[in-house]
């Protein structure tokens, strides 16, 4: 791809439904938003489908004036993307709003899984043969996850067709609120998704399929006030990272500086990333940084590779 992004880039994802917020482009280019953060504007499930034509000229007109402002101003450009709802729409908007890239960073698949994932696959190959070269991000979440009996190959047939276009996919997204959906479930601000092991079971094999070779982004924190909402998401967004999540979903601004946070690494694992990646040393263990722990080179350069590009996207804590 021409652009020099990865999935580390996307960090906190700010969702705007597309005929809602008619002046994102304004907080944008007036950057009235936390930075660094990653903008998604949503035609799926929080646009009525009778709305859906002014949605699409909604976004359209945001591409422009963007895109309008950046000839004249310079302000931070988030990564964006435009949250489609079909393989269709895919198409269709992904050639009428070519003339928008490289502000366009690329689509979010929702919905992805066996049903819809030949056809999606076939769209990116129909628009990358027009010279029109975006990223996506699927987002697994559809209610055909959850049975036993099919999901582990399920989605392993899945993950065999997008690894074809692996080099044009940034992340992989879990809908967290969808799959909750499906079983009745909601967290409250005292819980994580965690403790909601029916969902937490399928997070777990979503990761087992897809972490060792993609970046998976953790789900959606649905709480922005209200008492303990901010410790909550620390909370959740703690245990992201130790299940090997990177970023998250966000539907606040305020949310934003928080993820942030949780992006960021300890000195001590970035003096310790940067060792590892570059040992020189014929032996292969050695006491870390600060004699507290021991690393081994072969069983933790996958650890310091992704330490060390969160810290140099993210920092290092204080």
């Amino acid at each position: 791809m021409p652009q020099d992004i990865s999935g580390y880039d996307v960090g906190a994802l700010l969702y705007c439904p597309a005929n809602a917020h008619h002046t994102v482009a304004q907080a944008v280019a007036a950057e009235r938003l936390p930075r660094p953060f990653s903008l998604a504007l949503c035609l799926e499930d929080t646009v009525r489908a009778d709305a859906l034509a002014a949605a699409e000229q909604a976004v359209e007109q945001t591409l422009h004036n963007l895109t309008d402002t950046a000839r004249q101003e310079t302000f931070y450009r988030p990564l964006t993307f435009v949250r489609v709802r079909s393989p269709e729409q895919l198409a269709r908007l992904g050639r009428a709003y070519g003339k928008y890239r490289p502000l366009l960073t690329g689509f979010i698949l929702p919905k992805f899984f066996i049903e819809t994932c030949g056809a999606y696959c076939a769209v990116i190959r129909d628009l990358q043969a027009d010279g029109l070269d975006y990223f996506y991000m699927p987002v697994f979440e559809a209610p055909s996850m959850l049975p036993l009996h099919t999901r582990h190959a399920a989605l392993a047939e899945v993950k065999a067709q997008l690894d074809a276009l692996r080099e044009c996919i940034l992340n992989i997204r879990v809908g967290g609120n969808d799959l909750c959906h499906v079983f009745g479930l909601r967290r409250d601000p005292g819980h994580t998704i965690y403790d909601l092991r029916p969902v937490a079971d399928v997070l777990t094999d979503l990761l087992t399929t897809f972490a060792p070779d993609y970046l998976v982004a953790g789900p959606v924190w649905e709480y922005y006030d209200g008492p303990g909402w901010a410790e909550g998401l620390a909370q959740e967004c703690a245990l992201d990272r130790l299940n090997g999540f990177v970023g998250k979903t966000v539907i606040h601004p305020k949310q934003i500086p928080i993820v942030n946070q949780s992006l960021q690494v300890s000195p001590a694992d970035y003096a310790d990333a940067n060792s590892i990646l570059t040992w020189d040393d014929p032996c292969l263990v050695a006491p870390s940084t600060e004699g507290t722990r021991m690393n081994e080179y072969q069983t933790h350069f996958r650890w310091a590779q992704r330490v060390a590009a969160l810290g140099r996207r993210y920092g290092v804590t204080k």
